[in-house]
């Protein structure tokens, strides 16, 4: 199993020269993949309230967050082989021509290197203020995906759609990689599942709760993939997890309790690299780190750490 990481572009610790640090570390190591997400607000009032908060208010992280095709740009030309991906882009924010050029210039700059990861934002407020409405987003999106790949594939490129339209034209530079740029969705509703199945290449997992759901989504995406008579290959399953590293305070304490009550990625070293061993064991081809409570300094060393369990 691959291993990537998150880069330090959201937050107290943004700076450039963090970010570079992160990734040229990461690729000294021997990881894969470094990847950034995207946020264009922090609503005061939110219209739609972020499911992880009790308040409904989003970590005051989000108040400062780099561009990410544009973070990926500047490592593309300070790094050499590691992979560079969005996790996510929300693509309904951005004209699909534009967003295209973008990633194109992107795999040339780091001479074939992107990885496209793309979805479909919850935020009304980041909706209104893209002027994009929140009705038939799913509709939006599988247009949106067509088109992105027609634009990096077609030497003539003509779209003709119910929410976008682009008359017979020539549209380059085309990418570095063929025959495009790989092409990630995140979601886990059933409608992505069959956006994966027909337009796309993987899928973006986010592990938030129990293992055994990640389990079911994989073998229902799995089927859709069926249905649309494509080989379980051609659907690449990346997963997005945020291990919370914590020492026993009790040496004496009841492992069988602790274990029943322990949150997945949570806890010892050993009991997340249990966890890590059990996600490569469902078919997951490349797990992305996320680390919520490690020093920057400390993010390489604990990421090679529990990153020898995905080996």
């Amino acid at each position: 199993m691959k291993i990537g990481i998150t880069l330090p572009h959201i937050g107290p610790d943004v700076s450039k020269e963090n970010i570079l640090k992160i990734a040229l570390d990461a690729e000294k190591e021997g990881f894969d993949s470094v990847w950034v997400a995207e946020r264009l607000l922090w609503p005061l009032r939110p219209q739609t309230p972020f499911a992880a908060s009790p308040d409904g208010i989003l970590p005051t992280i989000y108040q400062n967050v780099l561009d990410p095709i544009e973070t990926l740009t500047y490592l593309a030309a300070n790094t050499k082989k590691i992979t560079l991906g969005t996790c996510i882009a929300d693509m309904l924010f951005h004209n699909p021509v534009i967003l295209a050029r973008r990633f194109a210039t992107l795999d040339i700059f780091s001479q074939g290197r992107a990885v496209c990861g793309l979805g479909i934002d919850w935020s009304k407020d980041e909706y209104q203020a893209s002027n994009i409405p929140f009705e038939h987003i799913g509709e939006r999106a599988n247009e949106f995906v067509q088109i992105l790949k027609k634009i990096w594939i077609d030497d003539v490129v003509e779209f003709k759609g119910k929410y976008y339209n682009i008359p017979a034209s020539k549209i380059g530079p085309k990418p570095v990689q063929k025959p495009y740029i790989p092409i990630y969705l995140g979601g886990s509703v059933s409608n992505t599942f069959t956006r994966i199945a027909k337009y796309a290449d993987g899928w973006l997992a986010a592990v938030g709760g129990p293992l055994d759901s990640l389990d079911k989504s994989i073998k229902s995406l799995k089927e859709q993939t069926a249905k649309e008579n494509k080989s379980p290959s051609q659907t690449k399953i990346v997963t997005l997890t945020f291990p919370w590293i914590y020492e026993r305070k009790n040496k004496s304490d009841d492992i069988g309790q602790e274990q029943s009550q322990r949150c997945p990625l949570s806890g010892t070293i050993e009991e997340i690299g249990q966890d890590i061993e059990k996600i490569k064991d469902m078919g997951v081809e490349q797990i992305i780190f996320a680390f919520a409570n490690i020093c920057l300094d400390k993010v390489n060393e604990t990421a090679k750490l529990i990153g020898k369990f995905a080996k």
